[in-house]
């Protein structure tokens, strides 16, 4: 595929790439950004040079790379770098680099640029586990998060050697998703920063035997795309995903569940210390009394038993009841079928919940598909309707309620 042309007003990204092994990653975020006609300026640190050399920069790019703070000193490049971007993002982002831009250390012309930077800024850390996990470097990424900054939670999976952990960098294509969306926001402030919202996302399934389960059509769009626009907002996210097939949103914590029960377990141990609480999986209602350890078979002539099933709990409604913490929000989703209004303002009653988003399904809508339209249901008798479009608009409907009512109570 040939690069877009850049038009005179595209956006202008810096890409800062520090010493990570994960560095040759950031040519395929540097391609995605290119080819969709970003100006992109790629600023890597010294160490960054080491795993991928200049010359890759600048073709990949067109355009030379910024890699000394005495290079062309006239044009003061450690500060014209960063004035003028529209967002930077560093990927990989290693322990040391947030280190010194939480303390505002300026020894390369990437630290400089940061400093200097008042666009949103990305960091997309990559590195072992136990450097992710010390607390040195989570007291770091807290305060870029309060800072307004963006850190994207690090993927689970293959590190360097045969280590294996949190501390992957996310995909180029995920984390270029998380770009395309903090672009869209421009300089709207990062509503969420600070904050920990849980989602819930797919559908639950209740397995009968070792291959039949009872389940449904959830693919499970709409959650993610709760997960994705939270984190463009600051958000730090915790996205409990029921069997959904989607790339992981970048800097998401993916929490995998299958049943109703699990679901629910999750649900109420990542709820502990969130400020908002979002179900969006569609869970089921029953679930079958027994469960057959092999797979039941059909016999000639004979009819098969029915299958009973029991309730399974209702996890909205427990979270609504038992908040865990005071101020904590919680926001339900309802598919309906028919008297949409009438089903969902009866279960927004019934579930106790601050927020519920009310949705017609069926035939062609809702599932599946990536658009979507709802009403915003409020305990304090709001409404707000969203018109068929995107599932990310009706996402950011969402937390722009949320971000009210968390505000409003915030100043009491």
């Amino acid at each position: 595929m040939n690069a877009s042309p850049e038009q005179p007003h595209a956006p202008r990204v810096v890409l800062g790439v520090s010493g990570g092994i994960a560095a040759y990653k950031a040519c395929e975020l540097l391609r995605r950004l290119t080819e969709s006609g970003h100006r992109v300026t790629v600023v890597p640190t010294a160490a960054a040079l080491h795993f991928v050399g200049e010359a890759t920069w600048a073709a990949l790019s067109g355009r030379p790379a910024a890699t000394e703070t005495w290079a062309s000193v006239h044009e003061v490049p450690h500060v014209r770098i960063g004035q003028q971007a529209d967002l930077v993002v560093v990927a990989p982002a290693t322990a040391d680099l947030m280190a010194k831009a939480a303390h505002g250390l300026a020894d390369d012309l990437l630290t400089n640029t940061l400093l200097t930077a008042r666009c949103p800024v990305v960091f997309a850390p990559a590195m072992h586990t136990e450097m992710w996990e010390h607390p040195a470097t989570q007291e770091n990424v807290a305060t870029l998060r309060r800072r307004g900054a963006i850190v994207l939670e690090p993927a689970v999976g293959r590190l360097t050697g045969v280590d294996t952990g949190k501390g992957r960098l996310p995909e180029p294509s995920a984390i270029f998703e998380a770009c395309r969306r903090v672009l869209a926001r421009g300089t709207q402030e990062r509503d969420l920063a600070g904050r920990h919202v849980v989602v819930s996302a797919g559908g639950t399934r209740e397995p009968l035997d070792p291959v039949r389960f009872l389940g449904n059509r959830s693919s499970g769009k709409q959650g993610y795309a709760l997960a994705a626009t939270a984190a463009a907002r600051g958000a730090r996210v915790t996205l409990l995903s029921a069997n959904a097939e989607l790339p992981d949103p970048a800097g998401v914590d993916v929490v995998r569940v299958s049943t109703a029960l699990q679901l629910r377990e999750a649900a109420l141990k990542a709820a502990v210390d969130a400020d908002v609480v979002v179900m969006a999986a569609a869970v089921a209602d029953f679930r079958p009394a027994e469960y057959a350890t092999g797979k039941i078979k059909k016999v000639d002539g004979v009819e098969p038993a029915p299958v009973a099933l029991v309730r399974n709990p209702d996890i909205l409604a427990e979270l609504s009841a038992h908040r865990a913490r005071p101020g904590q929000l919680v926001v339900g989703f309802a598919a309906e079928t028919d008297d949409v209004l009438a089903h969902g303002r009866a279960k927004l009653a019934r579930k106790g919940c601050d927020l519920l988003v009310v949705n017609e399904v069926g035939d062609g809508l809702a599932f599946g598909l990536d658009t979507n339209a709802a009403v915003v249901l409020a305990a304090d008798g709001a409404e707000v309707p969203v018109p068929h479009g995107p599932k990310e608009a009706l996402a950011d409907t969402v937390w722009d309620q949320v971000v009210t009512r968390l505000r409003a109570a915030d100043a009491l």
